[in-house]
């Protein structure tokens, strides 16, 4: 890794941040808020939230095991993601790096930021393509995009193979775990002292079913979630998401992620032996990924059976292959007979 002076765009290396109201305000009983020219009738949103969200990440680096100067709260993920390229990479010059296919938002924020994006195909049965990702690279590369289990594909990558990428990539590598509660094995979060360049992106919105309150989780060295801290918009969390993902965050999830791993196992075994479906991809996702001759004809019958899944037959690398979210028992059950029934 380059040190992290030179990864960072210049002009973000001297950013002085917006300073709110309640970032002068040390601490104390107050009961008269004069400072924020806010409304002072009380309706409870009349107050602005907290900009860091002190709370929220104190009950967050409980949960995951890291450091409150390590976590970045974004809105969602895409937040995070845009942050990356907004942080490190200068619009027109730099360049970045990552495998294809994959969730699609690294590139539109690349593009949106007028930055190069460099894709690597994924090799066979979406294997990592280590060699060609540091090929790649060149001494305008500032950022890795990796997601493990990976969007569309299903799979998660070796740790090994991450772990080389860490070490021998020269800026920084952004591994998104959105999937990773699904997984079988454990993400790196515990491994995050170990490597300065890595950016972990989580969600709440897949395993702990918050997508509607839109918050999104990236951890990384104190140094590098500060500097995401100083790009955000001041108050990019509202308050009353700050509440209920705190209170949402008490309830446990174990049951419902254990009952999906049940039900991606057996709609897999259903699916494997439609005579519409050829290939059902491994997963350790909530999703699965299976290719048919007649991706067009057959994502329609289920819209007239009133399921809707992706259609990703048009994406390199997924041609064939519809994306199948598992759900509960029942609209597993809807999904299986429709196909089934299906004539090819």
């Amino acid at each position: 890794m380059r040190p992290l002076d030179e990864l960072v765009r210049p002009n973000i290396r001297t950013l002085q941040s917006y300073s709110t109201a309640r970032d002068e305000y040390a601490g104390g009983e107050i009961s008269t808020w004069l400072d924020a020219n806010e409304s002072p009738y009380d309706n409870g949103v009349n107050r602005y939230p907290d900009p860091h969200q002190r709370e929220l990440k104190r009950r967050i680096a409980v949960l995951k095991g890291v450091r409150e100067g390590q976590i970045f709260l974004g809105n969602g993920s895409d937040e995070a993601i845009d942050l990356a390229y907004r942080i490190f990479c200068t619009p027109g010059r730099d360049n970045a790096v990552s495998i294809a296919p994959t969730y699609g938002m690294y590139r539109v924020a690349a593009d949106t930021n007028d930055v190069e994006m460099r894709e690597v195909a994924l090799g066979d049965d979406f294997a990592l393509p280590t060699d060609a990702l540091l090929a790649a690279a060149d001494e305008r590369t500032k950022l890795l995009w990796i997601c493990s289990p990976n969007n569309p594909t299903g799979n998660a990558f070796p740790a090994r193979e991450i772990e080389r990428l860490l070490r021998e990539f020269p800026g920084m590598v952004l591994l998104d775990e959105a999937y990773i509660d699904f997984a079988s094995k454990p993400g790196f979060l515990s491994r995050l002292d170990e490597f300065p360049n890595l950016i972990i992106l989580q969600t709440l919105s897949k395993a702990w079913g918050m997508a509607g309150l839109r918050l999104g989780l990236a951890f990384a060295a104190e140094p590098v979630a500060e500097l995401f801290a100083r790009v955000k918009y001041p108050y990019n969390i509202n308050g009353p998401t700050q509440r209920e993902v705190l209170e949402r965050l008490t309830q446990p999830i174990t049951a419902q992620i254990a009952e999906l791993r049940r039900e991606r196992l057996r709609t897999a075994r259903a699916l494997a032996g439609c005579r519409a479906i050829e290939r059902v991809y491994p997963s350790e996702a909530n999703f699965l990924l299976v290719r048919t001759a007649a991706p067009d004809r057959l994502y329609e019958a289920l819209i007239r059976a009133g399921v809707i899944v992706r259609n990703r037959s048009r994406v390199a690398g997924c041609a064939g292959c519809l994306r199948i979210t598992v759900g509960r028992p029942e609209e597993n059950d809807l999904l299986i007979r429709t196909i089934q029934n299906f004539q090819p």
